[in-house]
């Protein structure tokens, strides 16, 4: 259902309040450059410092102005399944394409807490679910065997962002899952093993930033010109790693501020990119060919 370059969308802010018209316009922009779906309000998008009201106006603003051009996949995850029940019910009737949930995190649900926790989101709103699998962030990692009775039991859990950064998982769960489970990779570092292992794409960070490229290096991909796609992945690479040298999304909106798409303002308790990260996140960029 989902493929190609798919990006975990920063949310911009302005004197402490999320920019609604930088918002917007990066949405626009990212469409612009080909990319192929959005997401809103994930880790990225700082939805931990996010409130209730805010979360769900950047999911409506998202919608808006994606206009039905692009798929919206809208964050919805919570550490509590009623939370997450409500958040989920919120991204439908806003208009999203999808909800990514991400595993329960502080309370480490056993196996069988993961897969409860996801039939009750599923039985509860009829909307295509992703499961959004980061046990470095959420200390739980949901086993294929767990994901693979998700798809089974729930028809509307229909895909996976993986960021555990093991490259065996995409063979192990098309195995187990079937062809039709839709595989995306959470780390832009290794997309393209990822996809050699039969990923479907990759929500990523580092298309706030390089969104053409990113968008260029998915179709080479689709098209069978694996050469054109690992040249990019190349000319990106240390970009995918400056991006990641201080909490996302630290340095990609420090990236984004260098493009002049919005300040690179973050909320407590991460603070602004530091000068050693400005400077590799700079040169990162001129390397790639995205600043002059």
């Amino acid at each position: 259902m989902f493929k190609g370059s798919l990006t975990a969308l920063i949310t911009p802010f302005r004197d402490g309040k999320v920019d609604e018209k930088a918002y917007q316009g990066l949405v626009e922009w990212q469409i612009d450059q080909g990319t192929d779906g959005v997401i809103p309000v994930g880790t990225t998008g700082e939805s931990p410092t996010l409130s209730h009201g805010e979360h769900e106006r950047v999911v409506e603003m998202c919608v808006e102005a994606a206009a039905g051009r692009i798929p919206v996949i809208a964050g919805a995850g919570s550490n509590s399944t009623a939370e997450c029940v409500r958040l989920t019910q919120h991204a439908k009737t806003a208009g999203a394409d999808a909800a990514l949930i991400v595993t329960p995190y502080y309370n480490k649900p056993s196996q069988d807490g993961l897969y409860a926790h996801y039939k009750t989101v599923a039985d509860a709103v009829d909307i295509p679910i992703i499961i959004y699998n980061i046990p470095p962030r959420s200390v739980i990692d949901m086993s294929t065997a767990t994901m693979a009775r998700l798809a089974s039991d729930c028809p509307n859990i229909i895909g996976v962002k993986d960021a555990t950064a093991d490259l065996t998982r995409p063979l192990a769960m098309r195995q187990e899952i079937g062809e039709d489970f839709c595989m995306l990779s959470g780390e832009d570092a290794t997309v393209m093993s990822f996809l050699a292992n039969g990923g479907d794409g990759c929500i990523s960070v580092t298309s706030n930033a390089a969104p053409r490229a990113c968008a260029e290096m998915h179709d080479a991909w689709q098209a069978g010109d694996v050469k054109s796609a690992m040249a990019i992945n190349a000319r990106l690479f240390p970009l995918h790693s400056a991006l990641f040298v201080e909490p996302n999304p630290v340095p990609v909106k420090y990236a984004a501020s260098l493009l002049d798409k919005c300040t690179m303002d973050v909320r407590l308790p991460l603070t602004p990119a530091n000068e050693n990260t400005q400077k590799l996140v700079h040169d990162a960029m001129v390397s790639a060919g995205l600043l002059n």
